[in-house]
């Protein structure tokens, strides 16, 4: 007697050809495409040989297929299936987006992320993403994560601070009373990256893109990260680029001796949101 008649694997495809599974992909394109991110990266993204034909296009394929869920090369099949063809003007197989994504070199991240700025401030001029009251200040936050990832041949993955195998993210979001934590600044590290790393540009560019978004603000924003990110550079180009700093630091010999010359009276109250 069969004890137990389930089957032993299940394959489902989605082949409709005249269904999409991720309806939701045609406002949030068009959102995209309304910010300019495909004329952005178009212009803006310089990858050599043939495989950087197509920049934007290219790049508007590789965010919509992380929108409807994909995590990995392979997974960009999900803009092939079903009436795909019939949203989009052109579907890229997997294998052309990572041998578009394999010429990448540092250089090109830093042109993404003059892409990702600037559309991160079109898609404000739609939508109110970062509101600000008078003589409000706006809150930079910075810190870092790990991403648990498997596999011993994933690039960049290695053991960190967490003690598990993974990628370092760094972020830096903006909020206010008003509004939820907008992304301004990111970076993906490899794992072992310690959380400085890098830290003052992503300062520096997240600050910048701050200014785009709120023009004619004069407001100091607020800077705010852990004891991981004391250090001359990242709280130097915070300050140097018109921020104030909360940061938390290690109470040595020297911190004491700073804090006792401090009047009293001469101690300001931070109101966080």
């Amino acid at each position: 007697m069969q004890f137990k008649h389930a089957p032993a694997a299940v394959s489902a495809k989605f082949d409709d050809p005249n269904l999409v599974s991720a309806a939701g992909l045609v406002p949030m394109l068009r959102l995209a495409r309304t910010a300019g991110l495909d004329q952005l990266a178009q212009v803006r993204l310089t990858v050599p040989s043939d495989k950087g034909a197509n920049a934007g296009s290219k790049v508007m394929a590789l965010v919509a297929g992380m929108l409807a869920g994909a995590d990995s090369i392979d997974d960009m099949n999900v803009l092939r299936h079903g009436g795909m063809g019939r949203l989009f003007d052109r579907t890229y197989a997997p294998s052309t987006l990572g041998s578009f994504l394999r010429e990448f070199r540092f250089g090109h991240v830093r042109q993404l992320d003059a892409v990702a700025s600037r559309t991160l401030v079109n898609v404000a001029q739609s939508a109110p993403l970062l509101q600000v009251r008078d003589g409000e200040r706006v809150m930079v936050d910075l810190d870092d994560t790990i991403i648990e990832v498997h596999g011993y041949q994933k690039q960049g993955a290695s053991f960190g601070y967490s003690g598990v195998r993974g990628l370092n993210a760094l972020f830096a979001t903006a909020s206010t009373s008003q509004s939820a934590p907008v992304i301004v600044g990111q970076r993906l590290r490899q794992g072992k990256t310690g959380s400085p790393k890098g830290a003052a540009r992503i300062v520096g560019d997240a600050l910048a893109t701050l200014r785009r978004l709120n023009p004619g603000s004069s407001s100091r924003p607020l800077l705010r990260a852990d004891s991981a990110f004391y250090g001359h550079a990242t709280i130097g180009t915070a300050i140097k680029a018109g921020a104030d700093v909360s940061v938390t630091v290690r109470m040595d010999p020297a911190v004491k001796a700073a804090i006792a010359t401090i009047p009293e009276d001469a101690w300001e109250m931070i109101e966080y949101t």
